[in-house]
């Protein structure tokens, strides 16, 4: 079933665990996590940035929406980084449950004005919205962007952030980074900023840039208010090492030859993940609840 973010962290809120909000490029990579999340009945947000969208085209996310409409594991269609009040009025024309605006480049004030005027838009058709509030670190190995230097979430604007704007979910910086990181790097997330924001406000929190980060520190993340964490280059470097080795090897040049391994090699970092947020098994918690 599709559903909104608002309904999709509600539940994991309430029950102590994250969703893992997987960005996807292509079929293949769709494929990887929307048959994982059936085989091990755990909710899952398909994430998808507007340059994600102008590449698989407009006409396969009415495939994305049929699939996932037709599952029985609840699933939410996530834009990812809207830029633009633009951007999101498009993934909403196109059927997207939730939109994301990230003003987190802008002033505080106009970031808020900007995250405004999308939940004012998005709130009349039903739709959730994500806001940001801090800068993720960019490693240069993600179209998802970021900065060189991370400006840190302030706890104290967060609460005033979210009543100015509306927002049903905030994503919060806190250390990491878009992308794989560097060989022998070793980030380290302020879980404290984590801390003083979870105990500030009541919406869920949205951790940007997991892949790469150490288990436990994500385990930790978790279970301090984290309900939403998303993955972008784990799956994708999962897939193209598989794409490599299968074509630097003789294998029959046939996509149903190539691929299937390589959307197992995905499976398997989208099965990791979902253990690791404890969201395996959760279906069974979404058919409780009135939508």
């Amino acid at each position: 079933m599709l559903i909104t973010m608002s309904e999709m962290l509600k539940i994991a809120k309430e029950n102590n665990f994250a969703v893992g909000a997987y960005n996807i490029s292509d079929a293949n990579i769709f494929k990887a996590v929307v048959e994982k999340a059936e085989e091990l009945k755990a909710p899952a947000i398909i994430a998808i940035h507007p340059d994600e969208l102008s590449f698989i085209s407009e006409e396969f996310i009415a495939y994305i929406k049929e699939r996932t409409i037709k599952s029985r594991i609840p699933f939410v269609l996530h834009l990812d980084h809207g830029a633009t009040v633009k951007d999101v009025v498009t993934a909403i024309n196109n059927g997207f449950t939730s939109v994301m605006i990230d003003g987190s480049h802008l002033p505080f004030d106009e970031n808020a004005k900007l995250t405004k005027e999308v939940v004012d838009i998005a709130h009349t058709v039903g739709v959730s919205v994500e806001g940001e509030l801090g800068t993720i670190g960019d490693t240069g190995t993600s179209i998802e962007g970021g900065v060189t230097e991370i400006t840190y979430t302030k706890p104290e604007e967060a609460d005033e952030f979210i009543r100015r704007t509306g927002i049903d979910s905030l994503a919060i910086a806190i250390g990491t980074a878009h992308g794989i990181y560097p060989e022998n790097f070793v980030p380290k997330l302020k879980l404290d900023i984590l801390d003083e924001v979870a105990s500030t406000v009541d919406i869920p929190l949205v951790l940007h840039g997991g892949s790469s980060n150490s288990d436990e520190e994500i385990h930790k993340a978790v279970g301090k208010g984290i309900q939403k964490i998303n993955i972008s280059s784990d799956t994708k470097k999962a897939f193209f090492h598989k794409l490599q080795e299968l074509i630097d090897s003789d294998v029959m040049w046939e996509p149903n030859v190539i691929f299937p391994p390589c959307i197992e090699a995905a499976k398997e970092i989208v099965e990791y993940k979902m253990n690791l947020f404890n969201s395996v098994d959760k279906e069974k918690l979404y058919y409780s609840q009135e939508f």
